[in-house]
């Protein structure tokens, strides 16, 4: 069977295991079912920016053309420093797009991927964003009203926490028993003082600790981890095939490699099986 469109993001569903679609053009792919049977991939040298969907040579952000990434408040600099969102002064690029992405609710989480992290993310991406990294557990931290209030509290955070997954080892599967119930709680004590700040000076309401503990647990339809990760790109080679192991986060994990879905937004690519 061969199918043929434009890449975008797996799309998943939390259940256990995790269920994995993937977006080619007008299909949608469920791919559960190629666990442990051969697939193709083959790059056909077209890319298309997700945004605006003309043809382009080169992506940006992980699917854009240069100049939507010059225009959209999606691809601006506070998307990777959210502390750094500049809604609140009247700059942003698309103000009708901070409405409904960045005022809005966020959570401060812990996930262990490869190892404790902290994180933020929309209220109506959980439990997706932890799946999305490869997280096998995660736990809401705290609930706050906007993405710069969020980022604000984790540049805090991360000076004692780690904002990074080391994505090897997360594809290795190496990673260590955490009791993120007890971080938690540890972070929720230590910062208190934080918190009472950001309630200060964005008013009541503004962050507030999450006291419920539930941990969020992720299952991944692998067969095999690799013992050794090797990196595949369709920038590097246009066919990419081979025995299907797995999938986790928005990896493929073949038998002699593994490739980032995601990265590759907007690449025009043919699914052979």
């Amino acid at each position: 069977m061969k199918k043929l469109g434009t890449l975008s993001k797996m799309v998943v569903s939390h259940e256990a295991p995790v269920s994995y679609q993937l977006p080619l053009g007008e299909f949608l792919i469920p791919l559960d079912k190629y666990i442990g049977k051969d697939l193709a991939l083959e790059f056909t040298g077209e890319i298309n920016c997700v945004a605006c969907g003309r043809d382009i040579k080169k992506s940006y952000q992980q699917g854009y053309c240069y100049p939507c990434t010059k225009k959209l408040a999606q691809c601006d600099m506070c998307i990777l420093k959210p502390e750094q969102c500049h809604y609140h002064l009247g700059t942003c690029r698309e103000p009708e797009w901070g409405d409904t992405h960045c005022m809005i609710q966020h959570v401060v989480y812990l996930s262990n991927t490869s190892g404790i992290k902290v994180g933020i993310t929309r209220g109506t991406q959980v439990p997706t964003r932890w799946i999305d990294q490869g997280a096998i557990a995660a736990i809401p931290v705290f609930a706050v009203s906007t993405r710069r209030i969020s980022g604000l509290i984790e540049s805090s955070l991360k000076s004692n926490i780690s904002d990074r997954t080391n994505w090897r080892n997360m594809l290795k599967n190496i990673v260590p028993e955490i009791d993120l119930i007890a971080e938690k709680h540890k972070l929720i004590d230590q910062n208190q003082g934080l918190i009472a700040d950001i309630i200060a000076e964005f008013g009541p309401g503004s962050a507030v600790a999450i006291h419920q503990d539930k941990v969020y647990e992720f299952e991944y339809p692998v067969l095999q981890y690799p013992e050794k990760v090797n990196s595949l790109s369709f920038d590097k080679t246009a066919l990419v095939e081979g025995k299907l192991e797995g999938i986790k986060g928005q990896y493929l994990i073949f038998s002699h490699g593994v490739i980032n879905m995601r990265k590759f937004g907007g690449y025009r690519v043919a699914l052979n099986t």
